[in-house]
């Protein structure tokens, strides 16, 4: 249960991800550079509550009952 309640703020974080992509497409010269390092920071940060929710589901150490 903890896997599929951290695929909300994983999900919320990839549209931010997405919308920074988006708008830095739409940049020109440091300020687009500066927006796709940032998107791919988002996306990589997006993975930290999917990765922490498996943790603990598989671990059992979720407080929600199964």
């Amino acid at each position: 249960m903890c896997f599929f309640m951290s695929l909300v703020p994983a999900t919320f974080l990839v549209v931010i991800g997405y919308f920074v992509l988006f708008a830095s497409s739409r940049a020109e010269g440091g300020i687009q550079r500066f927006g796709r390092i940032l998107a791919i920071w988002v996306f990589v940060v997006a993975l930290v509550p999917v990765l922490a929710g498996a943790y603990a589901t598989l671990s059992g150490l979720c407080p929600f009952p199964v």
